[in-house]
């Protein structure tokens, strides 16, 4: 089987080596379940807000079907300045566009909800509470349209935000064992994700 992670830093994994990617990491424990699948085809990058993991996606042109395929984004969108609702048409377009991927159907897409950044030592003297708030609002939205669609949701926001919670060198983005608290989170909902694929 064949799997797609789109994203931003927090799929590439900045700071990190390859192997503690989130998902790499998740493949490693799909493979430990005996599940047959590859290593995982990336598309993200530091920095991409919603727009530019779209202008990314045309421009690499993946072609599935895949499962799984997991999507997250979105943290770029709020850091420069942007809304909620003004995210929400778009990552309703790219999670339609995850599940064209995943063959149509939505339940082999797994949708990683918005970390708070707020709450890593990066954001010392920052406004915490109104990151916090508007990590909130902008997850809101992700959980809705996973759910109209049909999508599944795994929440690591509560994760992100628990007292000694590691972080890479950058202070910003998480570590390899953080990462691997994602990958066993997200490991439930992708072996249910691939009920049915595997012959």
């Amino acid at each position: 089987m064949r799997y797609l992670a789109l994203g931003d830093s927090y799929t590439i994994g900045e700071g990190v080596a390859e192997r503690e990617r989130w998902p790499v990491q998740l493949v490693a424990l799909l493979r430990a379940k005996g599940v047959a699948i590859a290593d995982p085809e990336i598309i993200a990058r530091t920095g991409w807000t919603t727009d530019e993991l779209a202008a990314a996606i045309a421009e690499r042109a993946p072609r599935g079907p895949y499962a799984p395929v997991s999507l997250l984004i979105g943290v770029n969108d709020q850091y420069r300045g942007g809304d909620a609702e003004t995210y929400r048409p778009r990552f309703a377009a790219l999670l339609a566009k995850a599940i064209t991927f995943a063959g149509g159907d939505a339940r082999r897409v797994i949708v990683l909800s918005i970390p708070d950044w707020g709450a890593s030592p990066f954001a010392e003297g920052r406004d915490r509470a109104r990151i916090a708030a508007e990590i909130d609002r902008f997850n809101a939205v992700n959980r809705e349209e996973t759910e109209r669609l049909g999508a599944r949701y795994v929440d690591i926001t509560p994760g992100s935000r628990k007292a000694g919670a590691s972080f890479s060198t950058d202070g910003l983005h998480p570590s390899g064992d953080a990462y691997e608290e994602w990958a066993q989170v997200a490991l439930a909902e992708a072996m249910v994700a691939l009920e049915g694929t595997q012959k």
